[in-house]
């Protein structure tokens, strides 16, 4: 018979890239910006196992597979090994994931642990004991196959025979070629003898083969004379035998007799050039074949996510009552679902983690989703609910219209969730969950907040101490020890001494000028701005003297404590965007003015590392969930009115991302739109950089008849009828505060959707009436809401209409230049937001401007601390007054967070405890350790 037809592995694997490289430019024609990833991770150096890579990595490019080597020390133990597989199995990016094998490192390593810790999904290489499992189960469409079987049974169909019905003989029974190759032979309906080395009656039963695949590794051990006449022979070994006439004084043969046994064969693989190229090119093929499945599982960009049925109820039950009923998703699951990986999430338990800012650094080449503020009209005692309203549009964007979505939205104070305002996770059925996490320690960020500030406070007052109690040389030696025999400055003193002009590194190279200058802050104490803080409701805390004890030797002042939410250091962690630009926030902190009126800042201090070290955790945002299992970032939680009032730049640039081009993250702005909305345009939008696409403005018909000139309601007092009964003149009149605010957002360049957060009172007259008003005062759309009875199902027709509202242009402008002058940007935001006629500024807050301008701070934005319970000063104006004159009593400065706040009227910065504070209904059930009566 003629020789057997040569099947070279050499031809087919070109073949094979070839169409793998049509495939991957297709995939990136449908799907912009993806490439299937490959990730080899090789532990130690071994010369072969570059060889094998570099191939590998050359034929990923070829084809156009992202390919990332990841080369660990021969050191790495095996825990190293297993954490850098944990992180690849959780990188989206990577769909094929090898371990190159033999593992070479001086400390002992499991290699099936190994290779069992290997995803799965991503497991290219088919040796983990579930993808070997599911191949002898005959699962060969939802497992991978090792690629050397996989490349023989590519070569076999190169022939044209058919499989089925034929007798096939494998020799060798390897877990990597022997086995697999049996396994795959017989699910594609041959029938099958594995021989190995105890097997007595090798020859005969090679002889009985149509096809043959020999793995057995001994160099030329299956004769010719054994083969039978016509049979497909695949040889998948590599020997080196002795040659005297190679340069190498060797030759690569396989595990058959090639001379002989291609006389026989109607089929034969050589010996270079069969089956080893086909191993790389079936790696290739696996890995594509992997984003494939990806891209049918996961499309970029729209995620894979479990959303959480309510059942509900009539009447609606207590809010903690509603969160205890709904069992939260694992928060890992709810991490994996929106694309972060393990290694970007710290666990706090099981329903709540901290998101590192490596995901922003990861994830920064993604477009930003659709960005929207829900902001309300202007406050009332009867509440508007905007966070309920927050919580509500994106369960209907996520659990009901199927789209990526985030809310972001501010940790809440404890001070008031014990005092009389309760918690702040939404209500009803949208919320955020567990609400008792929520609402108390969460992950302490509030705490490490508390205790930064007051080693500010402490630091402030010690230094005035010391420098009153010591002579300059004193300070000097303390400030500045020999340690060793070695003085030196810390780089926060270098600092220093650079701000000062002293171009000096040596501690004894300075004059006794400079040493009076750089020992001696000469703090002002009358000057002092920096408050203690604490996260409790205490009136006894709002005027306090300190230093009365003897050893504070008569330096005694007076000073207060604010609540923990009023300090700058929680508008510097919401306005920052990474760890770096939080430290120097915290460093331009300006604490007091030195008797010569220059700022004196935390920098100075020397305090400004041991801040960021205080607060490196709390910069991470925070993920829980909503009752329908929509993701929540809950992160910062600054006052709305000495501060600006809005959840953190990072949780909405990291949620940006996340969501993708089509999802959208919904954000809350604190109090009335003239306050929270107007700080989130002009403050956080300048920062962030970031630009909106959408107001949701919340009103309700009972805060809107108030406005009209309801009366007053009392807690615990039955609603006066007014409220209960249909009355339109009066809710028309309230309309007025509506179409103000709808003026107010619409001046900054940005549809406004209005939702109507309907009560069992409304009637169908006064919820149309608030409808229509509001589209004639300029609202894209307004829409009748029920979410806090129905969940996301009561506010679809409001997420449709912000769907719709966020395709529309957005023109989005700031109010001002921030190179104004103080006084004018000022005036601008009284006149344009407000409705004022005017400002006057009293002989404090003139003093002020001056002050500020001439320390550099007039180019700040202005943060406006007024009243939220008018558009004027005045808290019992309701409606939209104008023509009032504005009141300015003060300016003051957080020049770290970098605005300046103007303080119309006084300002509470320590709320009180009411006679009845809501602690009498906190309560823990110690048998089930469940928090009872929270709000």
């Amino acid at each position: 018979m003629a020789p057997a037809e040569i099947l070279s592995g050499k031809i087919v694997s070109a073949q094979v890239r070839e169409r793998l490289k049509k495939q991957v430019v297709e995939m990136k024609e449908k799907f912009p910006g993806f490439r299937p990833g490959l990730a080899i991770l090789q532990v130690g150096n071994r010369d072969d196992s570059n060889l094998y890579i570099n191939m590998k990595l050359k034929a990923a490019a070829e084809i156009g597979i992202s390919a990332n080597h990841i080369k660990l020390p021969n050191t790495a133990t095996e825990a190293e090994v297993l954490k850098c597989i944990a992180s690849l199995n959780g990188d989206p990016a990577v769909h094929g994931f090898i371990v190159q094998l033999p593992l070479d490192s001086d400390k002992p390593i499991n290699t099936e642990k190994i290779t069992n810790a290997v995803a799965p999904e991503k497991d290219v290489d088919g040796l983990s004991s579930i993808n070997a499992g599911k191949l002898s189960r005959g699962d060969l469409g939802d497992c991978f196959i090792p690629c050397t079987p996989k490349g023989c049974m590519e070569l076999i169909r190169q022939t044209g025979i058919q499989v089925a019905g034929k007798r096939a003989v494998v020799v060798g029974r390897s877990k990597i070629v022997g086995a697999p190759m049996h396994d795959l032979l017989l699910w594609n309906h041959a029938t099958v003898t594995t021989c190995h080395s105890k097997t007595s009656t090798l020859a005969e039963e090679v002889g009985k083969a149509d096809i043959l695949v020999v793995a057995a590794g001994k160099a030329e051990m299956v004769k010719g004379e054994w083969i039978k006449p016509g049979a497909i022979v695949i040889d998948c070994g590599i020997n080196h035998v002795p040659d005297s006439t190679k340069a190498s004084g060797k030759r690569v043969v396989g595990d058959v007799a090639y001379s002989t046994a291609k006389e026989k064969a109607s089929y034969i693989t050589p010996v270079p050039g069969g089956v080893g190229p086909m191993t790389v090119a079936m790696l290739m093929q696996s890995t594509v074949e992997s984003a494939q499945r990806f891209l049918e599982k996961f499309q970029p960009g729209k995620w894979n996510i479990q959303y959480n049925q309510l059942t509900l109820k009539v009447p609606v039950p207590s809010d903690i009552e509603i969160s205890q009923s709904c069992i939260p998703k694992p928060i890992d699951q709810v991490a994996k679902e929106v694309g972060l990986l393990p290694d970007e999430v710290e666990l706090y338990g099981q329903t709540k983690a901290k998101v590192h800012l490596s995901a922003l650094k990861r994830l920064k080449n993604q477009p930003d989703g659709k960005y929207i503020v829900v902001t309300g009209i202007t406050p009332t005692p009867l509440g508007e609910g905007k966070s309920t309203t927050t919580v509500g549009l994106v369960q209907a964007l996520g659990a009901h219209l199927h789209q990526n979505v985030f809310a972001c939205v501010r940790q809440p104070s404890q001070g008031p969730t014990f005092g009389i305002k309760g918690g702040a996770a939404g209500g009803g059925y949208c919320q955020v969950i567990p609400m008792e996490e929520f609402n108390l320690h969460l992950t302490g960020d509030i705490h490490a907040i508390t205790a930064a500030n007051n080693l500010v406070a402490a630091a402030v007052d010690a230094r005035i101490f010391h420098e009153l109690t010591q002579t300059d040389q004193a300070l000097y030696n303390r400030l500045v020890p020999s340690v060793n025999g070695v003085r030196k400055f810390s780089d926060i003193q270098i600092r220093r001494l650079q701000k000062l002009g002293i171009n000096k590194t040596d501690p004894t190279a300075l004059t006794k000028e400079e040493v009076n200058l750089f020992v001696r802050l000469d703090i002002d104490p009358g000057t002092i701005t920096w408050q203690r803080v604490l996260d409790t409701n205490d009136r006894f805390l709002r005027k306090i003297t300190i230093g009365q004890s003897p050893t504070e030797k008569g330096f005694s002042r007076m000073a207060q404590f604010d609540i923990t939410v009023s300090s700058e250091i929680m508008a510097v962690l919401a306005l920052s965007d990474g760890l770096d630009d939080m430290k120097k926030r915290l460093g331009r902190m300006v604490v007091a003015s030195s008797k010569r009126g220059e700022p004196v800042t935390t920098d100075d201090l020397g305090v400004t590392g041991a801040l960021a070290v205080l607060m490196k955790d709390a910069v991470k945002p925070n993920l829980m969930q909503t009752l329908e299992g929509t993701p929540v970032f809950v992160h910062a939680g600054p006052f709305a009115n000495i501060a600006h009032g809005n959840s953190s730049v990072l949780a909405d640039k990291i949620a940006l991302k996340l969501v993708g081009k089509e999802g959208f993250v919904v954000t809350e702005a604190g109090f009335g739109a003239d306050i929270g909305m107007e700080k989130f345009f002009n403050i956080k939008c300048r920062y962030s950089g970031l630009r909106p696409h959408v107001v949701v403005l919340v009103a309700t018909v009972r805060a809107l008849k108030m406005h009209g000139g309801g009366p007053a309601v009392t807690a615990g007092v039955p609603l006066p009828k007014e409220y209960m009964e249909e009355n339109l003149q009066l809710l028309a009149k309230g309309c007025s505060n509506l179409n103000k605010q709808i003026q107010n957002a619409r001046m900054f360049g940005v549809p406004v959707v209005v939702a109507v957060n309907a009560f069992k009172t409304d009637t169908k007259a006064e919820l149309a009436l608030v409808v229509q008003l509001a589209k004639e005062a300029g609202a894209f759309e307004a829409v009748e809401c029920t979410h806090w009875a129905e969940g996301g199902k009561g506010a679809v027709a409001l997420a449709q209409a912000v769907q719709r509202a966020s395709q529309t242009p957005s023109n989005f402008r700031f109010l001002y230049n921030v190179e104004l002058p103080v006084i004018d940007k000022i005036r601008l935001i009284a006149q344009q937001i407000y409705g004022a006629s005017d400002i006057e500024l009293l002989p404090e807050a003139q003093e002020k401007v001056s002050v500020y301008t001439k320390q550099g701070f007039g180019n700040l934005p202005i943060c406006m601390a007024k009243t939220h319970l008018s558009l004027s000063h005045d808290p019992e104006q309701k409606g939209a007054p104008t023509g009032f004159i504005l009141p300015i009593r003060d300016i003051r400065a957080s020049v770290g967070a970098g605005f300046l706040y103007p303080l119309v009227g006084t300002m509470s910065t320590m709320p009180g405890l009411p006679t009845r504070p809501c602690f009498y209904d906190i309560d823990l059930d110690p048998a089930s350790g469940e928090v009872n009566g929270l709000f």
